[in-house]
């Protein structure tokens, strides 16, 4: 898919940003940071999950209605919207979306990727993630972190009035069977866990981290960030004092906002590339 506009009698294309939610937050979780990006020029997406309700309340008012995705479906799911475009998009990703953008890039997907609070890749660890959900749902089942949970786990970082505004808008049940694929179960993590971290000819890389995160910690990060050390391709690390697994949704998140759209101005990412 191509948007030709013109700038001053000049076609030019814009740089479409494919936005990637993780898990426990629907997509509006990412409706900020789309107006920032369009803001900037660039053409923003930040599609839903497969099969993802319209609001995050009806998610949870339905979770026997959330479908049992997977984590190779939900990659795949995106590898197909990146490849839709004429322009390869840059992939941002949260959590679970993390994961992804870094998948994606690695096998040479996308001109760049941003990986904020990131799932690991590869055989960094995780632990923790299931027992943030406070529960023991059977298999199939959909989980829904409690508003007690959330704050402890996503919003420890911000009030407790603020915890409850951002579960109330953006959290939703997440499969179960998808926790497993990323081994929160205690058991093996499924394949598509992995990035080609020595793939020289990958766009850029951004690695961003909250210091206190609970959910992925900072020292998480920073080992997935090491992995990259023996690649010729550019891969950064930006660590934000003082936040938490809320850092995309929660009052402070222009700051990551505005320092990801530095940093691919930096790269050599552009807003608009010419027409063809």
């Amino acid at each position: 898919m191509k948007v030709v506009i013109m700038l001053g009698g000049t076609a030019v294309i814009r740089t479409p940003v494919v936005f990637v939610h993780g898990a426990w937050l629907h997509a509006l979780s990412w409706e900020s940071w789309t107006a920032r990006f369009a803001s900037h020029g660039y053409r923003t997406h930040a599609p839903g999950w497969p099969g993802e309700a319209a609001t995050a309340r009806e998610a949870r008012e339905r979770p026997d209605l959330v479908p049992a995705l997977g984590l190779q479906g939900l990659t795949e799911h995106h590898a197909e919207l990146v490849r839709s475009f004429d322009v390869p998009p840059v992939i941002v990703g949260h959590s679970v979306g993390g994961l992804i953008a870094q998948h994606l890039v690695g096998v040479g997907l996308g001109q760049a990727a941003v990986a904020i609070a990131p799932t690991p890749v590869n055989e960094v660890a995780l632990h923790g993630c299931w027992s943030a959900a406070g529960a023991d749902e059977p298999a199939g089942a959909a989980v829904l972190l409690s508003p007690e949970r959330f704050r402890e786990s996503f919003g420890n970082a911000v009030s407790n009035e603020e915890a409850e505004r951002l579960y109330d808008r953006y959290v939703v049940p997440v499969p179960r069977r998808l926790l497993d694929d990323l081994g929160c179960g205690g058991g093996p993590r499924h394949p598509s866990a992995l990035a080609g971290t020595g793939n020289a000819a990958r766009g850029p890389l951004l690695l961003v981290s909250g210091q206190e995160d609970l959910l992925v910690p900072d020292r998480v990060t920073r080992a997935v960030y090491k992995q990259y050390g023996d690649s010729a391709a550019m891969t950064d690390l930006k660590q934000f004092a003082d936040r938490g697994h809320s850092l995309v949704i929660d009052s402070g998140w222009r700051s990551v906002a505005d320092h990801v759209l530095g940093w691919l101005d930096e790269r050599g990412v552009r807003p608009v590339v010419p027409g063809r």
